[in-house]
């Protein structure tokens, strides 16, 4: 076998294992013990996205003034936060206080490669679709389009 062969074929594994290779990353939440429910609802929306890519998420929750008395609302919120996106991630580490903050660790069901496979997959797919639609009908397909249309009412009335 050819040296150059052997070297490069083992620089294309190497590449490939790099390729598929996935940095865990730790995405970052913040949020406030009175947030509005709209806001709750944007921000659960970014950790669902988070979770979906395979990252894993940090919700903190900064506690201002009189809202250090009541830590049970941040608890509670995390709580409600953990519950609505159970199907997607689990709880990494439990809710503690750190000072002002009090900090849950999410991590997802899936791994980050499995994700990013998911994601290139689903990206070929949506790039077959655009080219299959934009594909302009040819004189064949517009003469043949009448008469299906003409086929396609008859047929209804009596599936139903």
């Amino acid at each position: 076998m050819d040296y150059g062969k052997f070297k490069y074929e083992s620089a294309m594994k190497a590449r490939e294992a790099r390729k598929n290779q996935a940095h865990t990353v730790i995405k970052e939440m913040k949020l406030r013990p009175k947030i509005d429910p709209h806001d709750y609802d944007t921000k659960k929306g970014h950790v669902v996205r988070f979770l979906k890519q395979g990252d894993k998420v940090k919700i903190t929750i900064m506690f201002r003034g009189r809202e250090q008395s009541r830590p049970e609302l941040g608890f509670r919120l995390l709580q409600r936060l953990a519950s609505d996106v159970e199907d997607l991630g689990f709880i990494e580490s439990n809710p503690k206080q750190d000072g002002r903050n009090m900090i849950m660790v999410l991590g997802p069901h899936k791994k980050k490669t499995e994700a990013m496979a998911e994601a290139r997959e689903a990206q070929a797919a949506r790039k077959a679709e655009r080219q299959g639609t934009t594909d302009a009908p040819s004189e064949d397909d517009t003469a043949e389009a009448p008469a299906e249309a003409v086929e396609a009412p008859a047929e209804t009335p009596s599936e139903a």
